[in-house]
């Protein structure tokens, strides 16, 4: 894998050992530890990839990404971060984040979730005996075309994007139109009617679709 990620963590253990772990995988790393030198390097430089923890000195991961944002950067950015309770998960989507990462975490989850974000990205997704044509939308299994809502392809195209790893539920809760966590429950149980995929609930973090 290869791209360039500006990491924010004031800790300086754990910001090391990302650091060390992303180099060793690959990525160029530019690490600091108050969002004020983040902001701006992100002006600086082009990067791939945000990797931003929220309390931090001189500017919060929050106010920075609503600053980028407004800014027109749109670069993919992935919130990690102790603040766990729902409110905190929530202004971090609504500032813009694509991912939101709860401490204290493995570091490896971290790559995975990184790399499927920077991984190139396919035209088609397949698990199983189940294949989707990410362009087009369509959706076989056993080479049958069969019919899914805009909902349940979302929630598919994420699962197949992030096989065998737990995606948060308030990840998932973004293919949702009126989010709630009995949405999400019962669009996921329509998918797997359909598909027949394994998708399993991992009780108060989320769901995962199992290797095929």
């Amino acid at each position: 894998m290869s791209g360039r990620i500006l990491l924010l963590e004031d800790e300086r253990s754990l910001g090391e050992t990302i650091r060390e772990l992303l180099e060793e995988n690959g990525y160029t790393v530019d690490w600091v530890q108050d969002g004020a030198e983040a902001a701006e390097l992100s002006y600086d430089k082009r990067y791939d990839l945000y990797v931003f923890d929220i309390n931090v000195p001189e500017l919060n991961g929050f106010d920075l990404l609503e600053g980028l944002r407004a800014a027109e950067d749109e670069t993919p950015t992935i919130y990690i971060s102790a603040m766990s309770d729902l409110k905190a998960i929530a202004r971090g989507f609504e500032t813009g984040a694509d991912d939101y990462i709860k401490k204290p975490f493995y570091p490896e989850e971290l790559l995975i979730r990184i790399n499927a974000r920077l991984a190139p990205k396919k035209d088609t997704l397949r698990c199983g005996d189940v294949e989707m044509d990410i362009r087009n939308g369509i959706v076989k299994k056993d080479g049958v075309t069969i019919s899914l809502g805009e909902v349940q392809l979302a929630l598919l195209e994420r699962f197949l994007s992030h096989r065998g790893s737990v995606v948060d539920k308030e990840v998932l809760m973004e293919c949702l139109e009126h989010p709630s966590a009995s949405a999400l429950r019962v669009a996921i149980n329509k998918l797997r009617e359909k598909s027949g995929l394994n998708i399993k609930n991992v009780r108060g973090v989320g769901y995962v679709l199992e290797e095929c």
